[in-house]
């Protein structure tokens, strides 16, 4: 029963990964890519001074953004499983969060440039109340642009994570840590966040895999300013320099392997699948 899945798997997971390798040795010059076996991808991909500053802008991106995103998302989660009694409205908020996300990913990412631009919304609304003087450059096409936008883009993958964990929790241990004397603190720390923990990895895979291996993004909002991974495997793909391009993914992969791996090591991910 299991050979159909398989199948698939093989033909569109393992067989691309396995020719992207294969092409990632291969040489390339200006006007023709030749088969071969050669290092020299790898050779200039791992002692570029260049590539070492866009993998390093790109776990930037991804802890800053991680960071955000498990604050924001288990804030709402939190709120959302103790604090709201009624299954129904938990279910009416839930789905009012996920509102937005309804939405294309291009469509609201784009939608915050008229907001922090020059003479957007939020420039004209602390002007107007004398917070500032003139506006401020770093709002937009900025670092700081670029992880607003994936916080705003990939929060939702951190709040159901973490919503499914707790709703999971026996509200008897709750109660029983408040009557032994615990304070709200105490409880959050020593009861709800261990047992959140697998729906804390969960989000923090599926955040992190998707920030490292975005690019538009970082494109649009950086005003093309900066770089990650994911742009510069597009830019070798656009300047059809596809062996390089290939030895990046597969570094790439390698690197959200081994991240998703660590993170695997802190708790038993299959009992919440």
């Amino acid at each position: 029963m299991a050979a159909p899945l398989a199948l698939v798997l093989l033909l569109f997971l393992v067989i691309p990964i396995i020719m992207i390798a294969v092409v990632s040795f291969w040489r390339a010059t200006e006007f023709s890519i030749i088969p071969d076996f050669v290092f020299e991808n790898y050779e200039f991909l791992l002692t570029s001074p260049v590539t070492l500053t866009v993998f390093i802008n790109t776990f930037k991106y991804a802890i800053v953004t991680w960071i955000c995103t498990l604050l924001i998302g288990f804030t709402v989660a939190y709120y959302l499983a103790f604090h709201i009694r009624e299954m129904r409205w938990q279910v009416v908020m839930f789905l009012l969060c996920s509102i937005p996300f309804l939405t294309s990913n291009i469509i609201r990412m784009i939608s915050w440039i008229p907001f922090l631009g020059r003479n957007g919304i939020a420039n004209s609304t602390l002007i107007s109340w004398g917070v500032i003087d003139e506006p401020l450059e770093w709002l937009l096409f900025s670092d700081f642009s670029v992880i607003l936008a994936f916080v705003h883009l990939y929060v939702l993958f951190m709040v159901v994570p973490i919503f499914n964990t707790m709703m999971r929790i026996d509200k008897s241990l709750v109660e029983a840590a408040r009557d032994a004397g615990a304070t709200g603190p105490q409880i959050l720390w020593n009861v709800i966040i261990p047992l959140t923990k697998p729906g804390l990895m969960i989000g923090t895979i599926f955040v992190v895999t998707l920030v490292m291996g975005d690019f538009f993004t970082v494109r649009i909002m950086s005003g093309s300013q900066s770089a990650n991974v994911g742009r510069l495997i597009s830019n070798d793909i656009g300047l059809l320099q596809y062996p390089s391009a290939s030895a990046t993914a597969i570094v790439l992969l390698i690197t959200v392997l081994l991240i998703i791996g660590i993170l695997l090591r802190f708790v038993d991910i299959r009992k919440e699948l």
